[in-house]
């Protein structure tokens, strides 16, 4: 029987709230700990740092952490082995995957597990890289949120500079490549650690890791290569989306270094609440208050729902506190539009509280037929 999987934040010792700072906090703690190279031999120490490394490679990416939030590890029970396809035998993945870390924590020059660190990470430092992701808000009301809707919102972005189209240097130069670095970004440095002498290869401070020098720069972005523009976007939000989840808009984040893809707008949907409903899911909650004469000899009853006006037929004899379902009237599925939750009434039998004459005659009548003998004046 195969062994049960530790919940990854367990692993990592961090809690579902936690950020990508205490995530990643977490698991340099733990690598160094139970890196093979720091415990040779020790199958103990490398069957935590590949657990630990796993459950990193899923809650560090925001996509997998998304799909492991909402259904653990069925999210990545494909048979594509380890999570989400990723291969620890793929060393090329491991050092893409974790090479900033590992390299802050091994100095770039460490061998051992599984062959990665050294040959996996890129020898150029100003390879292209993608853009960062950017996230803002819009809040939507209860009624759009269940039929969904479009928004436009307003944001800054980073575009182009026109006066030097992205080069950052003022027209007529160019960059020039760092005399320090040989245009890689990067320069070796050696240092005593604890486990002995390390080579670390780091960002050139001469370039900042970028391989070129600007000596002239645009007097249009001041070098940067962009300018910050107001805009406004359409967002398409789906029925049925909840407080605190996300629509991406591909492509409209920081734009990438050295040609790099830009990264992507994370808007973050805020659903306002309701007078009338209380949503669970997909299911909504209404209290329906009823005559005593429809609750003791039934009748029809109309009832809002999400969708508009329906009739319900009241059971005789029902009783305050009575639940009744109305199957496929609630919240779409926001994966799914054609999957509904139900709406729930919760039935109050109301009891009038004036009554006339003939109406108090008729309800005494009505007693003395069972048995009951009401007290009260006309």
């Amino acid at each position: 029987m195969a062994e049960q999987k530790r919940d990854y934040y367990e692993v990592l010792g961090v809690a579902k709230t936690a950020d990508d700072a205490e995530i990643k906090k977490a698991y340099r703690t733990l690598a160094k700990k139970y890196h093979p190279d720091a415990n040779p031999g020790d199958k103990d120490a490398e069957a935590k740092f590949k657990e630990a490394s796993e459950a990193y490679g899923v809650l560090s990416d925001p996509e997998k952490r998304k799909q492991y939030d909402q259904y653990g590890f069925a999210a990545f029970s494909d048979g594509a082995g380890g999570f989400g396809g990723f291969d620890f035998t793929n060393t090329q993945d491991l050092g893409s995957m974790f090479g900033d870390i590992f390299g802050d924590l091994f100095g770039g020059g460490f061998g051992g597990f599984g062959g990665f660190g050294r040959s996996s990470r890129s020898a150029n430092g100003n390879s292209p890289a993608r853009g960062a992701n950017l996230r803002t808000e819009v809040r939507i009301t209860f009624d759009e949120m269940v039929k969904g809707c479009t928004k436009n919102i307003t944001v800054n972005l980073k575009e182009e500079c026109e006066t030097c189209h992205g080069t950052g240097a003022k027209p007529g130069t160019s960059k020039e490549t760092c005399q320090k670095c040989g245009g890689k970004g990067q320069v070796a440095m050696t240092q005593r650690t604890m486990f002995g002498m390390m080579q670390s290869v780091q960002p050139c401070p001469d370039c900042n890791g970028t391989g070129t020098i600007i000596r002239e720069k645009c007097p249009s972005c001041r070098g940067s290569g962009y300018k910050t523009e107001r805009k406004t976007l359409s967002v398409t939000i789906p029925a049925g989306i909840e407080t605190g989840q996300a629509v991406r808009l591909f492509g409209k984040g920081e734009p990438g270094v050295n040609g790099g893809q830009r990264g992507d707008l994370l808007v973050e949907i805020i659903v306002g609440g309701s007078n009338r409903f209380e949503r669970d899911g997909m299911d909504v909650y209404t209290e329906e208050k009823i005559p005593f004469t429809i609750a003791a000899l039934g009748g029809p009853i109309v009832v809002k729902t999400v969708d508009g006006q329906v009739e319900y037929t009241v059971k005789a004899g029902t009783q305050t506190g009575t639940k009744v379902r109305l199957r496929g009237k609630g919240i779409p599925n926001v994966r799914n539009a054609n999957e509904r939750g139900d709406h729930y009434l919760i039935l109050t039998v109301e009891t009038p509280t004036v009554l006339n004459r003939k109406q108090k005659a008729a309800l005494r009548e009505f007693a003395k037929t069972m048995g009951e003998n009401p007290s009260g004046n006309d």
